[in-house]
């Protein structure tokens, strides 16, 4: 408390003189120029970071910089306003001491750049600025030895305060360096040349998962924690999670079974039993991300692909033929409908003719009831099988058209009904109440 009172008597003389109050001013003038200079580039650094689409360590380096860019232009502005200061005899002492402190923030942003912004690295960016904020002022060491006079007891055992904070501090640290570590080795992994996207992630899933244990072990030495007197209690732990967890477990080995027989790949179109369909865009430990052509992400477990039929249409070959029906009326030329067919099929983008083997085709297929049934049967190019939904629609739309151009009439359903009856049939017409009813 005496070393507090002190440092509150030392706070308000130094506020009191005109030196500080100028520093103080210089200060605010520096940081709101800064702000204004520091609009120009951020613009394009925020564009640079949105162009990246994926999280690298050349996306982290441009949030880093985006987080001190105003704390740097002021400590930049801040240099020259200290030499100034210094030049014409007057007292520098509180720009020194903001100068340190922006220099400790930024180094502080340039730590937690790769951690998400949320509760956890405010507090963690807090932290670590108020000690370094602490050793500039030299206020560090009074600091620690009160912390360290205070003893916690925790049984027969005795900690200090500082000891506490500092091994929960250093365990933290572990912590958030594995999980740095095995962010940047699933990033590197992913986007590798030489993996197929497939493998690379789960590799680098894989890669991230032991670096989080390493650390986590870690970490519980920091803190003291004996791993040895912890054997039996994980061992019972690990059985009971092993009956849990047998779900988990075989969806991670069905998806290194589909990674090993490569049945399955991301950028794949694939369709599975239950109608669901999509493009794989994650293969993950447990699930599969496919993108219906909604833009609806879905989740599947790997299970489902090995238990299930599952089709899979780019495995081999993207091409695919599909089978569009229709019908027009019986009397109707089978070349003029052909010609129709074959009109629409020539006006879309999605047919695929090699006028060979796969150009499209016009088929009678059965005798309806009341029509030709035909069906045009078209090859599709790549970029067609991954949205079957609207390309059967515009074949649809495109057929109905052509027959219209040539009059070709789609014939509805009728039925012909032929009444025998040897007792004449009294027909009523109801012609309304002013001009009563008559009987046929």
């Amino acid at each position: 408390m005496r070393v507090v009172s002190g440092w509150s008597r030392e706070a308000l003389s130094d506020l009191a003189s005109p030196d500080t109050i100028w520093q103080l001013l210089a200060i605010v003038i520096a940081a709101a120029a800064a702000y204004v200079i520091s609009r120009f580039p951020r613009k394009r650094l925020m564009a640079a970071a949105e162009a990246r689409g994926r999280i690298d360590f050349v996306l982290l380096a441009l949030v880093a910089v985006l987080r001190m860019l105003w704390p740097a232009c002021t400590a930049l502005l801040l240099v020259g306003v200290t030499a100034a200061f210094e030049a014409a005899g007057m007292g520098s002492r509180s720009l020194h001491i903001a100068m340190s402190l922006l220099i400790a923030w930024i180094a502080v942003q340039i730590a937690t750049a790769s951690m998400r912004r949320g509760l956890v690295s405010k507090t963690i960016a807090f932290l670590l600025w108020l000690i370094a904020a602490l050793y500039i002022v030299g206020w560090l060491g009074p600091v620690g030895a009160g912390l360290g006079s205070v003893v916690l007891h925790f049984g027969s055992a005795e900690v200090t305060l500082l000891r506490l904070l500092t091994s929960l501090a250093l365990a933290a640290f572990a912590l958030w360096l594995g999980w740095l570590v095995g962010n940047l080795a699933q990033s590197q992994m992913r986007s590798s040349q030489n993996l197929p996207p497939s493998v690379g992630g789960l590799l680098g899933q894989t890669l991230k998962g032991v670096a989080l244990i390493i650390a986590f072990i870690v970490a519980l030495n920091l803190v003291g924690v004996n791993l040895g007197a912890l054997t039996f209690f994980s061992g019972a732990l690990g059985v009971g999670i092993g009956f849990g967890l047998q779900s988990i477990f075989s969806n991670f080995i069905s998806g290194v079974i589909l990674l090993m027989e490569k049945t399955l790949k991301v950028g794949d179109f694939i369709e599975l039993q239950g109608g669901l369909s999509g493009v794989v865009k994650q293969i993950n430990f447990r699930s599969t991300v496919l993108t219906t052509n909604d833009n609806i992400d879905i989740i599947v477990p790997n299970e489902a692909f090995i238990k299930n039929q599952l089709i899979n249409w780019t495995m081999m070959d993207a091409k695919r033929r599909i089978h569009v029906p229709f019908g027009v009326a019986y009397g109707t030329p089978k070349e003029l409908v052909e010609k129709a067919g074959l009109e629409a099929a020539a006006r879309l983008p999605w047919t695929f003719d090699d006028q060979g083997e796969r150009k499209p085709q016009v088929w009678l297929v059965r005798f309806g009831d009341f029509r030709l049934d035909f069906e045009l049967i078209v090859w599709l190019t790549d970029e067609a099988v991954l949205k079957p939904q609207r390309v059967m629609a515009d074949y649809v739309w495109e057929i109905h058209s052509a027959l219209e151009r040539h009059e070709i009439k789609v014939p509805h359903p009728q039925r012909d009904l032929f009444l025998k009856s040897a007792e004449p049939i009294t027909v009523r017409i109801e012609k309304g109440e002013a001009e009563g009813s008559t009987e046929k």
